[in-house]
């Protein structure tokens, strides 16, 4: 059996060969998960917010921000073995829990009024292109929560939800 490695919001951990990195509970948050798939090497983020806006995050929350976690999950992956050039990525969460009276829907633009989880399934998407890792799946939007077991050694990626069905990226 593999191990099981919680992620906890704003955290960002890797592993290797035989391990499950897993968030329970993604709301409006997204799960970064990135992988190398020759090496079998994988790193998970949770998202929890776009932008940092120049603030460090404190100390254990190097998941926090989108702009900080992408770049930092590829520079960690890439000090544990794995190649830039293979890396691959999908994302998980971007919900929008909760209705606010008087905001507009909008699944674009970093700015209000869109809500926070497309603000950051939108920086995540932005740091990859910037960073030229190519996104290979996601199931990001909508109004539920979702769990993510993230198997290192396949590069799986199990979603759950109540109410939905089970899906793997």
């Amino acid at each position: 059996m593999s191990e099981v490695v919680n992620v906890g919001v704003a955290e960002l951990k890797t592993g290797s060969n035989s391990c499950v990195l897993a968030s329970f509970g993604l709301g409006s948050c997204v799960a970064v998960a990135m992988f190398d798939p020759f090496k079998k090497i994988a790193g998970l983020a949770h998202v929890m917010l776009p932008e940092s806006r120049g603030k460090e995050p404190p100390e254990g929350a190097n998941g926090k921000f989108a702009d900080l976690a992408v770049p930092t999950l590829v520079e960690e992956l890439c000090q544990i073995g794995a190649r830039r050039n293979r890396l691959k990525c999908k994302i998980i969460g971007g919900a929008q829990m909760f209705e606010i009276p008087g905001v507009q829907k909008r699944e674009s633009s970093l700015g209000p009024p869109a809500h926070i989880g497309a603000r950051n399934v939108e920086a995540v998407k932005n740091e990859l292109e910037k960073l030229r890792i190519p996104l290979i799946g996601e199931d990001t939007g909508g109004n539920y929560g979702r769990t993510v077991k993230f198997d290192s050694s396949t590069g799986e990626v199990e979603v759950s939800s109540i109410n939905h069905r089970r899906t793997v990226l």
